[in-house]
């Protein structure tokens, strides 16, 4: 008999069923099964398809069964919902039988048979017959049920939030409200591509392992390319790649971040509306209304109502204090943007529950951005805040070559100085933008935020299919 990695009794009795199907001439990982029909598809349909008398082929996994002796039901799930499936050792015969018998909760299976309803008025499949689709050798932590007053009533539900992280294939396959998460995800991003595609706007790829990194702020990944024995460096953004593209004529030029504010509502209040139906929402108990328009505050402003300092009025060292106060440990040498922007995160960002606009960033937190056509030391910058969390930011992105050699050069100095998050100098990109970008509007958006907003996600990572988790010592990774 087979062994496999960290076997158990119960694995070791699965392999032995394995080896019993294959005698009896079965192979247990046949290549296809053609369903007519979903579950929900056969409830819905039930009224026709029982006066027609039409067979139904049904797919799923076996997740519960009742019942012994010569007859038993059993429920399937297959990606839209469960049936209850009926099956007779009078209806299926003494080969199909000794399969059932065989069968454990996980298996894969296809049924064919006529649809009845019980007399409990359970809509079900009478089995005529039984395929195995996969044989299932280790068991799913499948909780137990009960049928309590005609309610299911559920035990020792797979909640384990770090093991469902870690294992996303049992979350998925035990928790049916965690399938529709990432369902409504796959429809967020439809209707982000619908609403783009309408506006003119082109779906490019850019590099993910790039000879440099840029476009925001962070430590990069870094790895090695073999062939060309060079470092390279994992994307932290797509931003200089999508204005190279621009520089070269596919563009959808011409904006500045006033226009980017528009579509950015424009887009939530529609994606919203197709995938959830209303431009309300309730996220964890509280109600967020999308409906544009958003408020627009400048940052400087924010601080004033919020935190009640007048950003204008107070010297650096005012503002370190202030920082001081609200928890910040910033450095004491940290320039007057980064303290601005340290202050803003601190006393603003927490009150920002219905979407909003905060605009007109620092210089110094803002090295892609323009310069604002009025206020010196901002740029033409703005964030969107929804729930206390950042969700999109867009620039009126800066095409001067020359001030942007400056911007960078100044990174460099940051870098120079200890900070390894501040952005390199990308000569290439400075080429690029020398041949002249038109004026141009940037905009990125938080999907993983707006789909914890539409799907009411409690956790970035309820939002991620497989999320990043450190290394736990110990953990039993074949139990």
């Amino acid at each position: 008999m087979t062994r496999v990695v960290g076997q158990t009794p119960v694995i070791e009795q699965r392999l032995q069923k394995l080896d019993a199907i294959r005698d009896l001439g079965i192979e247990p990982y046949p290549y296809r099964f053609e369903p007519t029909h979903y579950s929900v598809d056969v409830i819905a349909s039930f009224d026709t398809l029982n006066a027609s008398g039409e067979e139904v082929r049904v797919a799923g996994r076996l997740i519960v069964t009742r019942g012994h002796g010569k007859a038993a039901f059993a429920d399937l799930r297959d990606a839209k919902g469960r049936l209850q499936i009926y099956v007779r050792l009078d209806n299926i015969g003494d080969d199909a039988f000794a399969l059932w018998k065989l069968l454990d909760i996980g298996d894969f299976i296809g049924v064919s048979g006529r649809v009845f309803k019980t007399r409990t008025g359970q809509i079900s499949v009478r089995v005529q017959t039984l395929a195995l689709l996969t044989k299932a050798i280790r068991p799913l932590p499948v909780p137990k049920e009960e049928i309590r007053g005609g309610e299911r009533v559920v035990h020792d539900q797979f909640s384990d939030k770090e093991l469902r992280y870690r294992r996303r294939y049992l979350d998925l396959a035990l928790n049916p409200d965690v399938q529709a998460v990432f369902r409504k995800r796959s429809a967020v991003v439809s209707a982000m591509r619908e609403f783009l595609d309408a506006r003119g706007f082109l779906e490019v790829e850019t590099p993910v392992l790039q000879p440099l990194y840029g476009g925001a702020s962070a430590r990069a990944f870094v790895t090695h390319h073999n062939v060309l024995d060079m470092p390279l460096y994992l994307r932290i953004s797509d931003e200089l790649y999508l204005k190279r593209l621009i520089v070269g004529g596919l563009e959808r030029a011409y904006a500045d971040y006033s226009d980017m504010m528009a579509i950015a509502e424009a887009l939530y209040a529609f994606v919203a509306e197709k995938v959830n139906g209303a431009t309300t929402l309730e996220y964890q108990k509280r109600e967020i209304d999308l409906t544009p328009p958003w408020p627009r505050i400048p940052m400087l402003d924010a601080i004033e109502k919020y935190g009640n300092i007048d950003v204008a009025c107070s010297s650096d060292a005012d503002l370190h204090a202030a920082c001081k106060r609200f928890g910040s440990d910033i450095e004491p040498s940290a320039e007057r943007g980064l303290l601005i922007n340290e202050l803003f995160e601190a006393c603003v960002e927490p009150e920002l529950i219905q979407p909003t606009f905060i605009t007109d960033y620092p210089i110094a937190v803002s090295p892609l951005a323009k310069r604002h056509r009025t206020q010196k030391d901002l740029t033409e910058r703005f964030e969107i805040f929804i729930n206390g969390w950042e969700a999109g930011n867009a620039f009126s992105e800066l095409n001067d070559p020359i001030d942007q050699r400056q911007r960078f050069a100044h990174q460099k100095t940051l870098r120079d100085r200890g900070d390894d998050e501040a952005q390199m100098l990308d000569e290439d990109f400075l080429l690029a933008l020398e041949h002249g970008m038109p004026p141009t509007g940037g905009l990125g958006i938080g999907v993983d935020r707006l789909v914890m907003l539409l799907a009411d996600a409690p956790s970035i990572r309820d939002a991620i299919l497989f999320p990043h988790m450190r290394p736990k010592e110990g953990l039993d990774d074949h139990g």
